[in-house]
């Protein structure tokens, strides 16, 4: 159940209620792929600011596999995570190992990243493969191509999106019933950057009814401005007492404008590999890397109004020689910088609202 506290000109206050929790938005999740992020705890991400984790459904049906994940009760129990988590349908997958995928109606046909052996998703297993993880938010299973792909191409994406999407109802619909569980739903909207085709993706999805709508195919290869101009006329079409998730977009200064245009949730990695690769975030509008041998000699602290206690205690050039020299702890350090930050950057923008 998702609650539309406000509107104003910063954006939407809401508050989305699942079974594991309530989570107070606009918000940012961060990606623990396979249940986990890199070089963090959990505890350290909590207290960080994160109110949910993201987990995906591809990467967690190759290993461990959702039997084992079921045979404990679920993904919250296997990685001991007590908030929400939303698993991503797999139907990323079918944009970033497209060249070792083959989609047709029923789904997608993929060769497995890490050995080459054959899997099928489709939109009916991806429901079964989440469902039986314990996702607290569903998302369907799409088809997702380049936002600059042509026309005809764009187009039989959407229309097979559209197709998988009401397969996706009415599989998790059953699975609910059937397993006595209540987890959400999201549609997504796809359409590249074709305004029409956008409408179609929307009005279509809104008939068959879900409990969230995600806008993908974005962060995909279009510019900014591009990307703006999608949420300009989509966000329009979309049921103000419904939350609305633009997938893949991490960059602060993206997120608090996304927020005005009326968007209340985001997932990205881009913090996280920005972090491994020397580039540390200090503010919406500065973004250093750390990992340039000048740094080296700057031993002031890394960001004393960090979040991260980590960058309140260590200096500059510590985390410029760790990350020069491969050791792991610098990589927890910066990951902690940019993730407190993107995360506090929305806590801020919530108490704004707030007040």
């Amino acid at each position: 159940m998702f609650d539309l506290l406000s509107e104003s000109p910063l954006g939407r206050r809401g508050r989305l209620t699942t079974p594991h929790g309530v989570i107070e938005s606009p918000f940012f999740m961060p990606v623990g792929t396979g249940g986990a992020m890199k070089g963090l705890s959990h505890h350290e991400i909590v207290e960080l600011g994160a109110q949910i984790l993201l987990c995906n459904t591809y990467h967690l049906h190759l290993r461990p596999g959702e039997t084992i994940v079921q045979e404990i009760g679920g993904l919250h129990e296997y990685i001991g995570w007590n908030k929400p988590i939303l698993t991503d349908s797999g139907g990323y997958q079918v944009f970033s190992l497209r060249g070792i995928s083959k989609i047709d109606e029923t789904g997608v046909k993929f060769q497995s990243h890490i050995d080459g052996s054959p899997l099928f998703i489709g939109p009916e297993e991806s429901m079964k493969i989440q469902h039986a993880l314990g996702s607290d938010i569903i998302m369907c299973f799409d088809h997702c191509p380049p936002s600059t792909a042509a026309r005809a191409d764009i187009l039989a994406a959407v229309d097979r999106t559209l197709r998988w999407a009401a397969i996706c109802k009415k599989t998790h619909d059953e699975l609910n019933a059937r397993n006595g569980t209540a987890s959400l739903l999201f549609g997504i909207v796809q359409g590249g950057l074709e305004a029409d085709l956008r409408k179609k993706c929307a009005e279509e999805l809104i008939a068959i009814g879900f409990d969230g709508y995600a806008v993908g195919g974005l962060a995909v290869g279009e510019t900014e401005a591009e990307m703006y101009d999608v949420l300009d006329y989509v966000l329009p079409s979309l049921p103000k007492d419904k939350p609305r998730y633009l997938m893949g977009v991490g960059k602060i200064n993206q997120l608090l404008e996304s927020v005005k245009k009326g968007i209340d949730m985001f997932d990205c990695v881009l913090p996280m590999r920005e972090a491994r690769h020397g580039n540390l975030i200090l503010s919406a509008d500065e973004t250093i890397k750390i990992s340039a041998g000048r740094y080296l000699h700057d031993h002031s602290v890394i960001d004393e109004h960090s979040p991260s206690p980590l960058s309140r205690l260590h200096r500059k050039s510590y985390l410029s020689y760790l990350l020069r020299t491969g050791e792991r702890y610098g990589e927890t350090i910066a990951c902690m910088q940019n993730l407190g930050l993107t995360l506090q950057a929305l806590d801020d923008l919530r108490g704004q609202m707030d007040s």
